[in-house]
C-alpha cells in the first residue's frame, strides 16, 4: 500500500528527492493552491533544531523572495511546518519553496570536462548579471559556486539560494561549523576565511573563482582540509590561468587575478564593471608576463604580519592540527608572536566574562512596572500597590480600549523604579465622540462651517426642491442633530434649490389649476380673453409661464376665456 504523499502547511506536496547539499535537502513538489509544480528545500533537522538559525533562515528566505529577475530562482514562499519523530517527539521542519527548475547544475558541467571558452564567458557573465540585480537589491549572496547555479536547457543561468548562506554564516561562529554546512570552502572570499564582515565585493571574489575553475578545470586553491583551503584564500597568491591551461586567453589573466584579489578594494567595485572588463580581456591586448607579474606583486605582495596574524585565526578556528599547506608560509617567529598576542587577548577576555554579574536579579530596593494595560483600573491599582508602587488615574479616549480599561501606565511597564514611586495610570473613556450640530434651516456654507467645527466631514450634497425654502437651505442631514458620532464621520445634507416645478395646467378648469399651483407655493392671478368662446365652466386658454423649474413664490397668470 503507498503511503499518502506529505503535505506541508496543508498546501504543498512533497515528492520526489531531487538533490542534497550539506544543509538541505530539495524534492519536487506541486502548489495545490496555485496548481503549479515547485522546488521544496527542507532544511536538515540538526540544523532546524535551532532556533536563531530558523529566524534567520525564514526572514533571508523572505528577501529572497522579493527578487524577480530571470537570472534568480524565484523564492515563492518561506515556511515552517512540523512532524513527529519515531521517538514520538514533535520537530520543526522549516522549509522554502523554489521555482522549479529544469536544467543541469553548473557543478556537473564542469565536473564533465573542459567548458568551452564561449560557454564559460556566458556562465559567467549570467551570474554577475543576477548578481549585479541583487547587489542592487541589497542582497549579497554570500554563497557563489558552482553548485548554486543551474544552467537550463536552453542555456541560461539560474542562480539559486539567495540569502541563505547568510543565515548560516550569521548562525556558524567558526570556519570549521561553516564549511560543514555549505560543504567546501574552497569558494570562500579572504574577509570570509577571516570571519570578517562582507559585502558585495565578497561575491565578485567568489565569481572570480568560478571563473577560475571553468578556465582551468580546477580550483584556485587546494588542499586537505578546508582551513587548509581558507588559509590560501588568505595568504598565498594563484596561480596564474594561463599557466594551468596554455590555450587560455592571457587577457584573462589579468581579469582573473583582479577579481581574486586579497583586498577588497583592489578588486572589481561591482558587478558591471566585472562584467564590462570580461568584455575587454577577451577583445583587448593580452598583457605581457612582465606586466601580470607586476599586477600579481601589487595584489598579492609579501606581507608576513597580515599572514601570520591569518594563520592564527584560521588555527583557533579549526580543530584540525595537520593543516597542510600547498605553498610556503610566514616566518615562524611572527607565527609564534601572534599566537602569544592571542593567547593574552583570550586571557583578557576570558577574567571579563567570569567578572560579568550574572542573571538579571532586581535589588530589593527597586521595583519592576508591571504590565497592566487591558485590566481594568480597580485590578490594576490592586496590582501596581502589589508593588509598593502608588498610583494616580487619568482619563484617555483610546479606540482599541473598553471603558472603564487601562490604557497604559507612566512609566510605562518594564520600566525599574524605586518602592513609593507615582505610577500614572490612563484609563480608557471609550472612543472619543464628536456632537452632530443642528444644520436643517442652516444655509448650506453655515452647514459645513458647523460641520467642520464639530470635526466632521461634509459628505454629499443632493439638491431637492421645496416649495417654502429658500436656494441653498439644509432640508435634512444623515446625522440626526445632537446624535454622538466618531470624529471625521461623514454627513450627508439635503439642500433646497428654491425651486418648484410647473406643470402645463393649460386645459385645466380655472378652480382646479389655481388649486394645484397654489400648493406649490406660486402666486396665481386671473385674467378674461373676450376673443375666445368661454366655455362652462371655465378652462385655462394660456398660463404666462411655461412648464419647467421656477422660482419658489413666482406669480403665475392663467387666462380663460370669456366672449
Amino acid at each position: 500500500m503507498t503511503a499518502d504523499p506529505r503535505l506541508l502547511s496543508e498546501r504543498y506536496r512533497v515528492d520526489e528527492l531531487i538533490g542534497t547539499g550539506g544543509m538541505a535537502s530539495v524534492y519536487r513538489g506541486y502548489d495545490a493552491t496555485l496548481g503549479r509544480e515547485v522546488a521544496i528545500k527542507l532544511l536538515k533537522p540538526e540544523l532546524a533544531a535551532d532556533s536563531a538559525f530558523r529566524t534567520r533562515f525564514r526572514l533571508e528566505a523572505q528577501a529572497a523572495s522579493r527578487m524577480a529577475h530571470p537570472s534568480i530562482v524565484r523564492v515563492f514562499d518561506a515556511g515552517e511546518d512540523s512532524e513527529v519523530t519515531p521517538e514520538g517527539k514533535t520537530v520543526p521542519v522549516p522549509y522554502i519553496v523554489m521555482e522549479l527548475v529544469h536544467g543541469e547544475l553548473l557543478k556537473n558541467i564542469i565536473a564533465g570536462g573542459p567548458v568551452p571558452l564561449a560557454d564559460t564567458l556566458s556562465y559567467v557573465d549570467g551570474i554577475l548579471e543576477a548578481l549585479e540585480y541583487s547587489h542592487r537589491a541589497g542582497v549579497v549572496h554570500r554563497d557563489i559556486k558552482p553548485g548554486n547555479v543551474m544552467i537550463t536547457a536552453s542555456g541560461n543561468v539560474k542562480v539559486m539560494d539567495f540569502g541563505i548562506a547568510r543565515a548560516v554564516s550569521d548562525s556558524s561562529s567558526t570556519v570549521a561549523e561553516t564549511t560543514t554546512i555549505l560543504g567546501t570552502a574552497a569558494y570562500f572570499s579572504p574577509e570570509q576565511a577571516k570571519g570578517e564582515s562582507v559585502d558585495t565585493r565578497a561575491d565578485l571574489y567568489s565569481t572570480g573563482v568560478v571563473l577560475y575553475e571553468l578556465l582551468t578545470g580546477r580550483q584556485p586553491f587546494r588542499g586537505e582540509s578546508p582551513v587548509a583551503v581558507a588559509y590560501q584564500h588568505v595568504s598565498e597568491a594563484p596561480i596564474a590561468p594561463s599557466e594551468v591551461a596554455e590555450d587560455i586567453p592571457r587577457g584573462l589573466d589579468a581579469l582573473v587575478m583582479r577579481a581574486l584579489a586579497k583586498d577588497p578594494y583592489q578588486r572589481f567595485q561591482d558587478a558591471p564593471s566585472f562584467r564590462s572588463a570580461l568584455v575587454a580581456a577577451v577583445q583587448g591586448k593580452n598583457p605581457s608576463k612582465r606586466q601580470l607579474g607586476t599586477l600579481t606583486s601589487e595584489l598579492y605582495g609579501p606581507n608576513p604580519r597580515h599572514a601570520a596574524e591569518t594563520a592564527r585565526s584560521l588555527r583557533q578556528l579549526s580543530t584540525d592540527t595537520t593543516m597542510p599547506r600547498t605553498q610556503a608560509g610566514p616566518p615562524v617567529a611572527w607565527i609564534w608572536a601572534g599566537v602569544a598576542v592571542l593567547a593574552v587577548l583570550l586571557i583578557s577576555v576570558l577574567i571579563w566574562v567570569v567578572s560579568l554579574p550574572r542573571g538579571e536579579t532586581i535589588p530589593d530596593s527597586a521595583r519592576v512596572v508591571p504590565d497592566v494595560s487591558q485590566m481594568s483600573v480597580d485590578r490594576a491599582i490592586t496590582t501596581l500597590e502589589d508593588e509598593d508602587l502608588e498610583t494616580l488615574t487619568r482619563k484617555e479616549s483610546s479606540e482599541s480600549v473598553a471603558e472603564g480599561n487601562v490604557v497604559r501606565t507612566d512609566p510605562e511597564a518594564g520600566v525599574t523604579v524605586t518602592p513609593g514611586e507615582t505610577v500614572t495610570v490612563y484609563v480608557s473613556i471609550g472612543q472619543e465622540l464628536a456632537e452632530v450640530p443642528t444644520l436643517e434651516g442652516l444655509t448650506e456654507a453655515d452647514a459645513r462651517t458647523a460641520l467642520e467645527a464639530a470635526g466632521l466631514k461634509v459628505g454629499t450634497i443632493t439638491p431637492q426642491n421645496d416649495a417654502d425654502l429658500a436656494a441653498g437651505t439644509v432640508i435634512s442631514a444623515s446625522a440626526r442633530a445632537d446624535s454622538e458620532v466618531p470624529p471625521g464621520t461623514i454627513v450627508n445634507m439635503v439642500v433646497a434649490t428654491g425651486r418648484v416645478v410647473l406643470v402645463d395646467v393649460t386645459g385645466y378648469t380655472i378652480d382646479a389649476a389655481t388649486r394645484g399651483l397654489e400648493d406649490l407655493g406660486l402666486i396665481v392671478e386671473t385674467a378674461d380673453d373676450p376673443e375666445c368662446a368661454a366655455t362652462n365652466p371655465r378652462t385655462v386658454s394660456v398660463q404666462s409661464l411655461a412648464p419647467g423649474e421656477v422660482d419658489i413664490h413666482s406669480t403665475v397668470t392663467l387666462t380663460s376665456c370669456s366672449g
